[in-house]
């Protein structure tokens, strides 16, 4: 066996900086107050040290953890399956790891999920949560509120219209019903005449939103054009395999995502129909491993998924810095305006809403 030198102490850092232990301590945790030589000395004889600090007593003096849980209420064999979720953690774990903050996963597939995500987050190990994915009456957000956890979440929730007693509510989202809008006017540009939808999974605001966008060009659509998916590959078969026998005629498909589309894809090319001289099919979200790879490539409507993680998490560290999560505003959401790499996210957090794109390949 080999020894094990000891730790340097923040006292050593102190004497190497030649500064008072409060002053080392108050640069080593981020405080104020200090000047800027002192402050490099210290950081020199950290770095010289290899001092780490002693995180249980650090947030005893910074009450922060530098951990953030990212919930997502799905369970565990749709996030793994599904690169929509690896997008919007890798957004929020370069943000996170940017500022030396750790993300601590946690999903949930049922009740007893849900009570032991609620515990761990009351628990204060972290020192906020950005969720994501909410269906309708879930019972997370109502746990989240009563654990006192600063949150953003991803996707605009359904009690954002002010239909729920909670407190101001942050989010980020894209325009999801605009960017519906603009993929049903591309068919209908095409010629398309018998335009179907394959919906997302209704009980989440991203599905509905898509729908009302759909209905603001169709508005005078026969119901049995409009076929309910779940936002996966099998969901979006079933929808397909439904709008064929409703309506064979169908000349035009706008899927609520593009896992959905590809699996339409699929059957109708069982069917012998050609896409796009028979069917053309748009979807949405844009992810290239979906997109690019079905058979023709998927025209469909781009979200920046791995940004509206990054926003996401920037959104809570700043909201955490100024101590003014709880407060992030019931103002209405804005655009984020983003051009150059110019961040125009303002001094204030609130909700942002990121534009989408159509864009065009093959199916389209």
């Amino acid at each position: 066996m080999t020894g094990t030198a000891s730790r340097p102490t923040l006292e050593a850092v102190a004497a190497r900086a030649g500064v008072s232990r409060a002053t080392a301590s108050r640069v080593v945790n981020g405080g104020d107050g200090v000047r800027e030589p002192l402050v490099e000395r210290v950081r020199r004889a950290v770095e010289e040290l290899g001092y780490v600090p002693n995180q249980a007593a650090r947030s005893l003096v910074t009450r922060r953890h530098d951990a953030v849980a990212v919930v997502i209420a799905e369970p565990e064999t749709r996030v793994f399956a599904d690169p929509f979720f690896a997008l919007q953690l890798r957004g929020i774990s370069k943000e996170l790891t940017a500022h030396d903050s750790q993300l601590v996963l946690l999903l949930t597939e049922g009740r007893d999920d849900h009570a032991r995500v609620g515990r761990y987050l009351a628990g204060g190990h972290v020192d906020g949560a950005l969720v994501f994915s909410l269906h309708l009456h879930d019972p997370l957000p109502g746990l989240i509120q009563g654990a006192g956890v600063p949150t953003v979440f991803g996707g605009r929730p359904g009690w954002a219209d002010g239909t729920r007693d909670a407190a101001p509510t942050v989010y980020v989202d894209c325009d999801n019903r605009g960017g519906a809008r603009e993929a049903v006017r591309h068919l209908a540009g095409l010629g398309r005449t018998r335009i179907a939808h394959i919906t997302g999974a209704l009980d989440q605001t991203s599905a509905a939103d898509r729908l009302d966008g759909f209905r603001d060009v169709m508005a005078d659509v026969d119901p049995a054009l409009i076929a309910e998916g779940d936002f996966t590959p099998a969901g979006g078969e079933h929808a397909m395999r439904e709008l064929l026998e409703r309506r064979p005629d169908v000349d035009a498909v706008f899927a609520a995502n593009d896992l959905s589309a590809s699996g339409a894809l699929r059957v109708l090319r069982e069917r012998g129909r050609r896409v796009p001289d028979d069917v053309a099919v748009i979807g949405f979200d844009d992810m290239l491993p979906v997109a690019e790879q079905t058979d023709p490539p998927l025209t469909t409507v781009r979200q920046d998924i791995e940004e509206i993680g990054r926003l996401m998490a920037r959104l809570l560290l700043r909201g955490l810095d100024r101590g003014a999560v709880r407060g992030l505003g019931h103002g209405a959401a804005r655009d984020l305006d983003r051009r150059a790499g110019e961040d125009h996210l303002g001094d204030a957090p609130s909700s942002v809403v990121l534009p989408t794109t159509l864009v065009r390949r093959a199916s389209a």
